[in-house]
């Protein structure tokens, strides 16, 4: 009868999930929505306390008897935010997020200061994008100075919710390797990134150490008490939500491609070594389970189709029904949907553009339609990246918020030419990290199984959602795909000359 809990830490919601291994089933889910500061700079911001008012919110709609089973929680949180906190546990600023584009200054600083991007792809396997943390801590230093004289710690979203939960500072190497700092090759923090960064200090005192993937905290009797919740409650290691959702997808052994359909877009896969690119075609990250997790990573997913519905007048939810009578290729029209900039490829001032518009096919159903192909198609920009690498794959899990579309569905099969399968636990994220608090707490008793072998026996599939290419479609999408990439290396061109503006 025992329950483990995942939190997902998002951009728009704090989700939960309480998770019964003995009967296979989710016995609750809950959500509360967060805000977003956004400013014209392309910074994006969040207040840890909403983090935390909304993880009680979820907690409190659990059934008196729910909670008294609970066992075990995982986190998820959102990768690269930067929560600077102070030796009490205070935390001094909003924390920029992993969408905040306006420190590209700096990302180029820490680049030239290690010698190139190609340098830091040598030295720890990844350059210092736009979104990144590394970059966030000298921005930090030049605009809030009175918080970087007080920063006792560097945490990342997750990390923080852990420290609120338990008491306890670290960092696992999943959500670590997101930061630039880590050496993913050796897992350890890169001196010289370190140095780069930051000259004025030494950045290593405020890391907090790094743990194993199955390592585990009790939770603080405070927070036990808070939340009514046993004083027994363990918290798992947690991870970036990319790692969480591919436990939760079952994308914990070679040969699955898992993809994440949310306000940023993931194609990622499980690996035994570090898989490194020298052209930095995708991010080299390690795994929340011990091994690594090639990432390609778009800024732009679902935020683009609810963008365009806004728009429009219609809601998100009814854009199949919008699309109807719509072909691939949106009838001649192409979307770069660059709403947040970019980071795959690294645009980090590109916008959307929206190209091939004539007096007959500027209507709501192929502007809908071309941000989701145009989402897609840079998604499927990535992939092409990964088999480069010789990297194969048979099928493709999907999760995240567009997944309830049968068209998307339907698109992704048509435009990668492979199955789809959608696992039957739609919050992939939430339900990887209630896995990994599965794992932990088995782990901590002396009688865990392996991770792989817990991913087996709980994540299942929804046959009814099984989507199997169309080969009229698919190729009828490849002449659409190539024009995406034709007008993304014009972006290339316009965005690299004049960064600020995109002007000729």
């Amino acid at each position: 009868m025992s329950l483990f809990v995942g939190l997902d830490v998002g951009t728009q919601s704090v989700k939960l999930v309480a998770y019964d291994p003995e009967a296979c089933r989710i016995v609750a889910t809950h959500g509360q929505p967060l805000e977003l500061i956004a400013g014209d700079d392309g910074s994006r911001e969040q207040r840890a306390e909403w983090w935390i008012d909304g993880i009680r919110a979820c907690f409190a709609k659990l059934e008196p008897a729910q909670r008294a089973r609970v066992k075990a929680i995982g986190v998820s949180g959102q990768q690269h935010g930067f929560v600077p906190v102070d030796d009490a546990g205070r935390v001094l600023a909003p924390a920029k997020l992993w969408c905040d584009t306006s420190t590209q200054i700096e990302c180029d600083e820490i680049m030239d200061a290690v010698g190139s991007a190609q340098r830091c792809v040598e030295v720890a396997g990844n350059p210092i994008l736009a979104g990144y943390t590394a970059s966030k801590l000298p921005w930090t230093r030049k605009h809030r100075p009175e918080a970087y004289a007080r920063l006792a710690s560097i945490l990342l979203p997750h990390d923080y919710v852990n420290f609120w939960l338990t008491g306890e500072r670290w960092m696992e190497h999943g959500d670590a390797s997101g930061t630039g700092w880590l050496d993913v090759r050796t897992r350890q923090w890169s001196p010289q990134l370190l140095a780069a960064t930051d000259t004025h200090r030494d950045l290593a005192a405020l890391l907090p150490p790094l743990v194993q993937a199955d390592a585990s905290f009790v939770i603080a009797p405070v927070t036990a008490e808070e939340l009514d919740l046993p004083r027994d409650v363990v918290v798992s290691a947690g991870g970036g939500d990319n790692m969480m959702a591919a436990i939760g997808t079952g994308n914990v052994a070679s040969g699955m491609l898992s993809m994440s359909l949310g306000t940023s877009g993931t194609l990622f896969a499980h690996a035994e070594r570090p898989v490194v690119d020298d052209g930095a075609g995708w991010a080299a990250f390690c795994s929340s389970t011990g091994g690594w997790l090639p990432l390609i990573c778009t800024m732009n997913c679902t935020v683009a189709t609810e963008s365009v519905a806004k728009t429009f007048g219609f809601s998100a939810r009814d854009g199949d029904a919008v699309m109807a009578g719509t072909t691939p290729g949106a009838d001649g029209l192409v979307m770069l949907p660059f709403f947040n900039g970019e980071r795959t490829p690294d645009l980090p001032h590109a916008r959307g553009a929206l190209f091939g518009m004539d007096l007959g096919n500027l209507t709501r159903g192929n502007v809908y339609r071309a941000a989701m192909e145009g989402a897609t198609y840079a998604l499927r920009n990535g992939y092409d990246a990964l088999q480069a690498a010789v990297l194969r794959f048979d099928a493709i899990r999907l999760t995240g918020g567009g997944t309830r579309s049968a068209a998307w569905r339907q698109m992704v099969a048509d435009v990668f030419e492979l199955p789809v399968d959608v696992p039957e636990q739609a919050e992939g994220a939430a339900f990887g990290a209630a896995l990994q608090a599965l794992w932990a707490h088995g782990h901590a008793r002396g009688s865990g199984a392996d991770i792989a072998v817990l991913a087996r026996e709980h994540v299942r599939c929804e046959p009814s959602l099984s989507t199997q290419p169309d080969s009229a479609n698919a190729a009828a999408y490849r002449g659409p795909c190539r024009q995406f990439l034709r007008h993304l290396e014009a972006a290339k061109l316009l965005y690299a000359n004049h960064p600020e503006t995109g002007a000729a």
